[in-house]
Parts: structure tokens; sequence; C-alpha cells
């Protein structure tokens, strides 16, 4: 199932993240600097930087740190420069990936991309090969110690689009992007914790791997999200269970 694997993918990068504070860190700051360089540096009037600094608070971010990053987008800081560049690619077994970049120097972060990609087997698409097979939605995560019956029952009188109750209880919850925000409130008003919450481009159609294509696939996957340029890597793969584990 879609949403299992998204989950499954959840869970795979959220234990990475714990064992790097650091680079928890690292990928907040760049949605800190996002949110503010495209809404501005006021969180009441900028939603998408009001969830970046919710998230910061998650991970225990200093406010420094934070501070730094919403000067970064709003210009104010060392991040004047910086430029927010989507690349589309192929993997190995035909998967389409969308990697969006964070940059102050696209002609070093081109190369890094490409080179990763060779490196796998994959390379990079030309404009428009990719995007289209993408929708962008929000996208609720609930661990399976949720209350799953009540999860459903606010996420469809707020307004969700669709609700995946998978079989150990976890919930995908997903929105239209105009509607992510008045999700999020509900669930915040009513002290319903998430794991994730974001505005994702999710694929309308997957592709199967098997389980050796599929770790090739991760270790690529994890090779582009550790390059500090890299804000989020998304792909329509369908990855095996057992890949995720090891």
């Amino acid at each position: 199932m879609a949403g299992h694997n998204k989950w499954s993918k959840i869970k795979h990068i959220k234990a990475k993240e714990d064992a790097k504070k650091g680079k928890a860190f690292s990928k907040v700051g760049r949605d800190i600097t996002v949110a503010a360089r495209q809404g501005g540096d006021n969180p009441d009037m900028n939603p998408a930087l009001r969830l970046a600094l919710q998230k910061a608070r998650d991970v225990n971010m200093p406010k420094d740190n934070i501070q730094r990053a919403i000067e970064k987008g709003a210009g104010t800081g060392d991040g004047a420069a910086l430029e927010e560049v989507i690349y589309e690619a192929y993997a190995p077994g035909g998967v389409a990936i969308l990697i969006r970049s964070l940059t102050d120097n696209k002609n070093r972060t081109v190369p890094n991309v490409r080179a990763m990609l060779s490196k796998a087997g994959g390379s990079l698409a030309t404009s428009g090969a990719v995007n289209y097979l993408f929708e962008k939605k929000g996208v609720l995560l609930f661990d399976d110690h949720c209350a799953s019956d009540q999860v459903v029952e606010l996420a469809i009188e707020s307004g969700a689009d669709d609700v995946d109750v998978q079989d150990d209880g976890a919930v995908e919850v997903t929105t239209t992007p105009e509607a992510f925000e008045a999700v999020v409130s509900a669930f915040n008003a009513a002290n319903v914790t998430y794991v994730d919450a974001s505005i994702d481009m999710v694929p309308q159609t997957r592709i199967a791997l098997d389980l050796d294509k599929a770790k090739g696939f991760l270790k690529l996957i994890d090779k582009l999200e550790d390059d500090d340029d890299i804000q989020d890597v998304f792909h329509n793969a369908d990855i095996p269970d057992a890949a995720l584990e090891d």
C-alpha cells in the first residue's frame, strides 16, 4: 500500500535524524529558511513558517539557530544569495525523483547531484519529464499508538481529503495544500499528537522494486539527503519493508 510505504519511509528517516541531531537541525533550519524566503519572516502571516517553527521546537533546536535560519530566508542574514531549485531525475528501475535544493551556488550543486545519480546508475531528467507524476498535498502521519478513531473523525470534520488507517493502527491523513493548515490546526486544538506534518510532492503512481534494487535505491536517497544543499527528495518507488529495516 502506498500509505504504508510512506509511513515506513518516514520511520526510516526519523530514526536516522534521531541518531544525528545535528542533521535534524540542518533539515529543520532549511525548512525555516525556505518558508521565510517564500512567505516572509512573520509567522502570524506565514503558515509554512509556523509549521517549520513547530518542527524546530519538536527537535529542541536552539533559539539562536532558529533566528539565523529566519534571517537567512528573509535576506537579512547571510542567506541573501540562497536559491531554491527543483531537479528532476530518474533512478535505476525507472523510479522518478524530485530533488528540492536550497543552495547559494547552483554550479556546485548540479555536478554533485549528477555525480551521485550517475554513480547509482541514474540520471538527471529534462524539465517536465518527472514533475507531472507528482501532486502537491498536505500529509499528516500518526503513529500506531494514536487513537485512530479520533484521528479519522477529526480529519473528516476539518476537511481532509483522505484517511488511510494501517493494519498496525498508524494513520496517514492527506489534504489539499489549501486545507492543510486548517487540518493541522484542528489536531493541535484537540491536543492530538502527530509524528510529521508537511506539504509534500506525493506520487500519483508507484513503481514496485524488488529487495536488491530497493536497497540500492535507498543508498542513493541517503546520499542525496546527506548533501548539505538538498532540502527534500520525493520519489515514486514502492519499497519492501525488509529494505527499510536493514
